[in-house]
């Protein structure tokens, strides 16, 4: 494949927030390499014919590894072959590539009864520690609702859904509480597996709109 340079353009974060007020990198077909903004947090995220690779690895390693790929160069980021090799050389794990997601805040009170999990052990907030911090959980009738900061400090939400309550519009309600939920007048970011078609329909029927697909690599657990 064609070796394209590598650009380093402002932090993860800021990249972010741009994505987030809809202003991308580029569609030029390059890779931008950006230090990884915490331990936990490591990954790639392609926006339209444009990759950010966030690692602390060598950007010299990443560009090498990404020309031995054979396949489409606006591809080869998100390519089994060049994953592997960044989770074999991080020691890192994954679970799959996602839908990247992102909404404005809402004023006011969500119309949703909402009722905070504050319990320290309850076994949503705690997979949510995992991968976020600054965690709060909501439960609605037949529903869940997590929100917190995750990669570069950004906020993101997840829910579940009881599948007994499933086509009645709760994922899509849970999504807009988040919206009404988020501080500080922020963003809310949201990650949809590609092959989980309801919770991509609830997300975007919630005003969530796609800004990439996002691989991200989580830090073996310390012990």
């Amino acid at each position: 494949m064609a070796l394209e340079p590598f650009r380093v353009v402002g932090t993860l974060a800021e990249i972010l927030d741009d994505a987030a007020h809809g202003r991308f990198p580029p569609p030029d077909g390059g890779t931008t390499v950006v230090p990884q903004e915490n331990r936990r947090d490591a990954g790639v995220i392609a926006f339209t014919a444009h990759s950010v690779v966030f690692t602390d690895e060598d950007p010299q390693w990443v560009r090498a590894t990404l020309a031995a790929v054979e396949c489409d160069d606006l591809a080869a980021t998100m390519n089994a072959r060049f994953l592997a090799a960044l989770l074999d050389r991080t020691g890192r794990t994954t679970d799959t590539i996602d839908l990247l997601t992102v909404a404005g805040p809402l004023p006011g009170e969500p119309p949703l009864e909402l009722r905070e999990i504050a319990d320290p052990d309850h076994p949503r907030v705690r997979r949510a520690l995992g991968r976020r911090d600054d965690v709060r959980v909501w439960a609605a009738d037949g529903g869940v609702l997590i929100l917190g900061r995750g990669v570069a400090g950004r906020w993101e939400t997840a829910i579940e859904v009881d599948e007994d309550v499933r086509h009645r519009g709760l994922g899509r309600d849970l999504a807009r509480a988040a919206r009404h939920l988020v501080p500080d007048g922020q963003p809310v970011w949201s990650q949809q597996a590609t092959g989980n078609a309801r919770s991509v329909r609830a997300f975007q029927a919630a005003g969530f709109r796609p800004v990439g697909a996002e691989a991200l690599m989580l830090a073996p657990a310390r012990r």
